[in-house]
């Protein structure tokens, strides 16, 4: 299914993100959310996203005229075919807004909430009939990563998922699936775990929080937006894969574990990631910082696309 009509409920950071997308795919999307100040963002948003939008290959990035906005979820959802729901991270917020539009949902729309922590479980609760409801949670930005988290459960309706993973697919999307609910579900957990770390060696003075991002990402980060990480482990095993690489290397990788920090985000910490960030960056301005992690990721993007073709 196409799913021409979209709705958005909530119109953040990831739900403007979403909202730009769809239009970009020439479909028609209302977005709901009740600040005054969100058609603006969303439209500054279209514009500025325009070009990498085009350069992923939508006809319609920029195009504005396919967004409408309301503060009103039933208009929102009136006629929608495909809904994205994005409100904030709070369940009464969520079960309240479920209760206001499920009267007025079409009978074969399917509803994706981009939840980054809420079980699916605790969400459907909301709803007198869940079965059109699923977990679609996406990496931020929407518009732009791919990845899109998704899970069902035994109350949902069979070939939801499929259908709601078919739709993301044919815009773009990398899906995977969740096959039992834990918080923060895949990416933001392994995200945390790094940043646990990271936290921990910049407050033992291991290294500066600068030095400790590059790191990163002119070391593992390059591999890991190729691979993920065991398969890039199983190529370091050689002609013996994930096998090998766990008997020659397991234990000091068990050492390193067992040697992990704990640290918690104390005032103080928080103060001494503030200062490091700053002086590693130089106080470069959000917009300059967020236009060069685009062009980067948008570089990558093209780029593992035309190897994926090649192979």
């Amino acid at each position: 299914m196409n799913y021409p009509n979209v709705a958005i409920l909530g119109a953040g950071t990831i739900g403007m993100s979403w909202a730009v997308l769809f239009a970009a795919t020439g479909r028609n999307v209302s977005v709901y959310d009740p600040s005054l100040e969100a058609q603006g963002r969303v439209i500054t948003l279209a514009e500025n996203a325009s070009k990498t939008l085009a350069a992923l290959g939508w006809n319609h990035a920029g195009d504005v005229s396919k967004l409408v906005f309301t503060n009103d979820p039933i208009d929102a959802v009136s006629g929608a075919d495909f809904i994205q729901e994005s409100v904030p991270e709070q369940l009464d917020i969520k079960h309240a807004l479920y209760a206001q539009i499920e009267t007025y949902l079409k009978a074969d729309v399917i509803i994706g909430s981009s939840t980054s922590g809420l079980k699916l479980s605790q969400m459907q609760a909301g709803f007198k009939n869940p079965g059109r409801f699923i977990l679609a949670h996406p990496f931020n930005t929407p518009h732009l990563i791919p990845l899109v988290e998704l899970m069902d459960n035994n109350q949902t309706e069979p070939g939801v998922l499929q259908a709601a993973s078919d739709f993301y697919e044919s815009i773009g999307k990398v899906c995977v699936r969740l096959n039992k609910e834990i918080p923060g579900h895949i990416a933001n957990r392994l995200q945390a775990a790094i940043w646990r770390e990271t936290i921990h060696l910049a407050m033992e003075g291991v290294a500066s929080v600068g030095d400790i991002d590059k790191a990163v990402s002119f070391g593992p980060g390059l591999r890991w937006a190729a691979m993920g990480p065991n398969t890039l482990l199983h190529l370091g095993g050689g002609e013996g894969g994930i096998r090998a690489f766990c008997e020659h290397l397991g234990g000091p990788f068990q050492s390193w574990w067992d040697d992990l920090g704990t640290p918690q985000i104390t005032p103080e910490v928080v103060d001494a990631l503030e200062t490091g960030v700053n002086a590693a960056l130089k106080n470069t301005s959000m917009t300059k910082l967020a236009q060069k992690r685009d062009a980067l990721l948008l570089k990558y993007i093209l780029a593992a696309r035309e190897c994926k073709m090649s192979l």
